[in-house]
């Protein structure tokens, strides 16, 4: 059983940047780490994942160049990075599990999820 926490979520104006964090209660070495967004009326949508040994990432095309996934295995934490914000970048981010080595797009595949933080973006 694995337990996720967000934290780093806020207010910010667009251009700002923040770092969410998703810290696990237990051992995630193994697990393909996710973030996804969810804006009010809208879908669950894939912003980044990250392989379990933090080799490889896969960000969508709507925040490349502008968000960052990362891990440390060590503190058992996920990293969400996102500079250049937007209005449009408003929504709930969660972070999400997948016990898998080849991580998915699709929120369906992924096994564990954190209660979600609010990112904010005033224009």
């Amino acid at each position: 059983q694995v337990q996720l926490v967000e934290s780093g979520g806020g207010l910010v104006q667009a251009g700002g940047s923040l770092r969410l964090s998703c810290a696990a209660s237990g051992r995630t070495s193994s697990y393909a780490m996710g973030w996804f967004r969810q804006a009010p009326g809208k879908e669950r949508a894939f912003v980044a994942t990250i392989t379990p040994s933090g080799g490889r990432t896969y960000i969508a095309g709507s925040v490349k160049g502008r968000f960052t996934i990362s891990r440390d295995n060590a503190k058992n934490t996920v990293y969400l990075q996102m500079n250049s914000l937007k209005p449009e970048d408003t929504a709930v981010y969660y972070c999400a599990a997948d016990y898998t080595v080849v991580p998915s797009t699709s929120f369906g595949e992924y096994d564990y999820w954190g209660q979600g933080t609010q990112v904010t973006v005033s224009s």
